[in-house]
This record gives structure tokens, C-alpha cells and sequence, in this order.
């Protein structure tokens, strides 16, 4: 139990609920540390509060992801406008995710993100994820929207809800020369998806390297069984649950 004293909400035992969501989103951003899926204090990651879904969770601006904790998460309206935390996010963060939540009522999570392999794939022309070339890469078989302009830095909502448009019913959105963007029903169905898209990006980079390679394919009825069941809600929480375990004894800080 917190008390949050910065702007007006306050989590107590009376709202445990949104209490557990910001400990969910909070240790999201601490293990993606860990996986090495971050940059710095840039990229952001989402929940819509369970208590209000007019309203979202989301990474305070500026902030290292190793010292987001559940206090300090920023919690913004459907104007845009800060209801609680200490610093709001940068103005992409609005952009990208609020026209997403908006859009995709099942996407309770959304986490942006320039993870290493995805981004470097996402560089390469032409590039697509080949999503029968392995294990990881099959969890996301029809599951893949992209994204090919790169505007660069964003101000307008109206591009965010370009992003929603091209995402459609996907989990996943490819961003072109920039990164990519995953949504869950929940933080662990989101953040598993997020590492193992890192993972299959990671495989099929190696497996190609400078060309002239070509994949192994995985037959398309186990490659479409597997991507239907990475698309249940429930796929990430036994995993989720068991990094959180080892959050509690290296990283405990993050539910304060």
C-alpha cells in the first residue's frame, strides 16, 4: 500500500486494484532493464487503469526505466492533461498510446520500445518479420502490422491514430526505421510478446546475417497453432509472474 501525494489520486487498500496495475507496469519497465529491451529514460510504456479507463498509466518523462517504481507513474486523462505523478511524459507518449487504448479496448497494455533486433530490422528495406523461421517468431504468425513512414518526431494525435489504423486487430506494430509498438490484455501478455518479439527478430538477423541465407520454414498449421495460442490473454502470466519473483530479491523497490 502507497500513498501518492502528487496531484490528486492517491492509492490506497480502498483502489488495491489500480495499486497491483502500477506494480505490474512499474516492473514491466525494471525487467526490461534487465532483458536489455531499453533506452535510457525514452520509450514508454502503457496500462489503462483498471478503476477509471478514461484514464492511463504511463511512464513518468525523463525517468531511467531501472528507477520507475509505482509511485512515481504518470497518470493522464482523455485531454491529455496530467491527473497524478510527478513528471509528465514527453508529448510521443501521448501520441502513440492513447489513440491505441482508444482504439483497441482489449489493448489494456501498450509498450513502445527501440529493443535492439526489432529496430535493426525494422531498418532493413523491405524487411518483414518471417514468422515461420522459428519458435519465437511463430507466436506472432499473422500478427504483424507495419508501419513504413517514419515521420519523425511526433506532434499531432492525428498520427497516433495513423498507428492505430495501420495496427488494426494486430498485436504487434513494426515501426519502419524506429522501433516497434506491442499490445496485451495485460502487462505480462504484453511484455512477454515484447521479448519474445525481441528474441524472434534477434534469431532471424543471425540466421540471415549479410544475406544470401535462407530460413528453415516451420509448417504453417504449427505456425498458425502457435500464434493462436500466444494470442490468449493468459499466455504471459505464468512468465510474468516468475521474473517478478526474481524483481523481488534483486529489484524490489519498484512496487514503493
Amino acid at each position: 500500500m502507497i500513498n501518492i501525494q502528487n496531484g490528486s489520486a492517491t492509492v490506497t487498500q480502498e483502489n488495491n486494484i489500480d495499486y497491483q496495475a502500477r506494480c505490474d507496469l512499474a516492473a514491466a519497465h525494471r525487467l526490461a532493464v534487465m532483458d536489455g529491451l531499453n533506452e535510457g529514460s525514452w520509450n514508454h510504456f502503457s496500462l489503462v487503469s483498471p478503476s477509471n479507463p478514461t484514464h492511463m498509466m504511463i511512464t513518468p518523462g525523463d525517468t531511467h526505466w531501472s528507477q520507475v517504481r509505482a509511485s512515481n507513474l504518470a497518470i493522464m486523462g482523455p485531454q491529455a492533461e496530467m491527473v497524478s505523478g510527478p513528471r509528465k511524459p514527453n508529448d510521443a507518449a501521448w501520441i502513440i498510446h492513447y489513440p491505441l487504448h482508444r482504439a483497441r479496448k482489449d489493448a489494456k497494455c501498450v509498450l513502445h520500445a527501440h529493443t535492439p533486433y526489432a529496430t535493426a530490422l525494422s531498418a532493413r528495406k523491405s524487411a518483414r518479420l518471417d514468422t515461420r523461421s522459428s519458435q519465437a517468431a511463430a507466436s506472432f504468425h499473422d500478427d504483424v502490422a507495419y508501419f513504413d513512414l517514419y515521420d519523425g518526431i511526433l506532434r499531432a494525435e492525428e498520427e497516433g491514430e495513423r498507428m492505430a489504423e495501420t495496427l488494426g486487430g494486430k498485436r504487434v506494430l513494426m515501426m519502419r526505421n524506429h522501433g516497434v509498438v506491442v499490445t496485451g490484455e495485460s502487462v505480462g501478455h504484453a511484455y512477454l510478446s515484447l521479448y519474445l518479439l525481441e528474441r524472434a527478430c534477434q534469431f532471424q538477423l543471425l540466421a540471415t546475417g549479410n544475406g544470401g541465407h535462407e530460413l528453415n520454414q516451420i509448417p504453417e498449421e504449427v505456425a498458425a497453432h502457435l500464434g493462436r495460442e500466444n494470442r490468449k490473454p493468459t499466455s504471459g502470466d505464468r512468465h510474468f509472474q516468475g521474473m517478478k519473483e526474481v524483481l523481488a530479491e534483486k529489484d524490489p523497490g519498484y512496487v514503493n
